[in-house]
């Protein structure tokens, strides 16, 4: 966890954990897409036309370096969390106008039209799953360093963690509670029996 002088701290393990994810997807979905554009359509996208429905080796380094892109994403929002304000705006908009000219650049290439038109659509939905699903990491990932009370929340920052469930201190420790709640009703009924007593003996005084 990053220890700055900044309001905002970043769960590392989890800002990465789900950049190694979105890599994962963001190279299915390069697959998937040719795949269905190859076998579906019959249109040559990221391959010659005469490989097979998965595309070649071309297609396979497309998808690493879709995987690539997705890390390097996530460094970028890993640095913006740390200095930037309003964070995941800017990574918004920077992932967004990436990903429109990733979507336009396949028109600049000697292609069909056809084929031009089906490798931007995958360029384009490959960058909206980075995009959403980044975002959806980024927020996740931010830990506010501005405590409520020290004694007030308890336990707090250990389910900020991940250390602890998301429960409040009556469901982690029922036993003390328990105590606590007996400990009242004891006190409780021996006011009573003492008011009582009192009573009693006030009214024997006045007989």
């Amino acid at each position: 966890m990053n220890e700055n002088g900044s309001e905002r701290a970043v769960n590392v393990s989890r800002l990465w954990s789900g950049g190694l994810a979105t890599a994962v997807v963001a190279a299915l979905v390069i697959f998937a897409g040719t795949l269905v554009v190859r076998g579906v359509f019959g249109i040559p996208v990221l391959a010659p036309e005469d490989a097979g429905y998965l595309g070649d080796a071309g297609t396979v380094g497309y998808a690493l370096m879709a995987g690539l892109v997705a890390l390097i994403a996530t460094a970028l929002l890993h640095m913006l969390l740390l200095s930037a304000p309003r964070a995941l705006s800017f990574f918004g908009w920077i992932i967004g106008l990436a990903t429109a000219i990733a979507a336009f650049t396949p028109f600049t290439q000697g292609a069909e039209l056809s084929s031009q038109v089906f490798t931007g659509l995958v360029n384009l939905v490959c960058g909206i799953a980075i995009a959403s699903l980044l975002r959806g990491v980024g927020r996740s990932a931010i830990i506010s360093r501005v405590p409520a009370t020290p004694d007030e929340h308890p336990g707090r920052a250990l389910r900020h963690e991940g250390i602890l469930p998301d429960v409040n201190q009556r469901e982690y420790d029922p036993a003390r509670y328990h105590a606590m709640e007996e400990d009242a009703e004891y006190d409780e009924a021996r006011a009573r029996a003492e008011l009582q007593k009192a009573e009693e003996e006030r009214a024997r005084r006045d007989v």
